[in-house]
């Protein structure tokens, strides 16, 4: 377990500092708040969250990974009873993950509790990399639970639910980060990917925007099930990212964090 945790947590901060260059080198939008404040609630907001899911983990294996290593122990889930060739078995794996984080997302948008704790990742006025971690406490420990019921279901290799997470982080950092991709290699890349303009239009402030392009590592999800959209209708550089909010409340904490109570 040290080991998952610190080689994720090597290849999290790797992506993070290479993107972080790259939006400094090419933004692709001028952002309007200052960062010290958002940046100081966001990564709160992450700490928070991987402080949580800690404690949770040594008392039950409430962990993906864990979970997977326990499946394996006593035979449960598909994967587990049936034989593949190791490579089939990781690519289905983390087709099939992906999948469920894109469903787990698009149920948070439809259901108007889930939504209460979600809109959190929504209300951040600006968006960059920050906005990767972003996340209520709540909505972290639904997610888990909704990935460790996936994986006792499949009963994967662990190392697949492994490869997965870093998947699932590196994309989430890349989705979210405001810098340039020319035009022709973003639309190549979004045949297979979700790539940073396709997400920014889940962000936008108008409503039937941001209840399309649900998908975090492959776009695929969201052309098989009609909710993908290909430019936001006023352009890249004109759209509004963010909720109903126009002051500098969702900069701050205590403000995220009890927000889903509030309304």
């Amino acid at each position: 377990m040290l080991y998952e945790i610190t080689f994720r947590f090597g290849i999290f901060l790797l992506i993070f500092f290479l993107v972080l260059g790259l939006e400094a080198l090419f933004p692709k939008r001028k952002l309007g708040q200052k960062r010290i404040g958002r940046w100081i609630t966001n990564w709160s907001l992450s700490i928070i969250n991987t402080i949580g899911l800690r404690i949770i983990s040594l008392i039950i294996p409430f962990a993906a990974t864990a979970a997977a290593y326990d499946a394996s122990i006593n035979r449960l889930g598909l994967f587990n009873n049936i034989s593949l060739p190791f490579w089939s078995e990781l690519l289905i794996t983390i087709v099939i993950l992906d999948f469920v984080i894109w469903f787990q997302h698009f149920v948070t948008h439809k259901i108007p509790f889930l939504w209460k704790f979600h809109q959190i990742h929504h209300s951040d006025r600006d968006m960059d990399i920050t906005t990767a971690i972003r996340f209520h406490p709540f909505e972290i420990l639904f997610s888990m639970g909704i990935k460790i019921l996936a994986v006792y279901i499949l009963g994967p290799v662990v190392i697949a639910v492994i490869l997965f997470e870093v998947i699932l982080n590196a994309s989430a950092i890349l989705n979210h980060a405001n810098f340039a991709i020319p035009k022709p290699i973003d639309k190549a890349l979004r045949l297979i990917v979700v790539t940073p303009d396709m997400h920014r239009i889940h962000h936008s402030r108008v409503h039937k925007e941001h209840n399309t392009n649900f998908g975090f590592a492959l776009s695929v999800w969201d052309r098989i099930f009609n909710t993908y959209k290909n430019e936001p209708d006023g352009g890249q550089s004109e759209m509004q990212v963010g909720l109903n909010w126009k002051d500098d409340k969702p900069t701050k904490l205590s403000w995220a964090l009890l927000l889903p109570f509030r309304n």
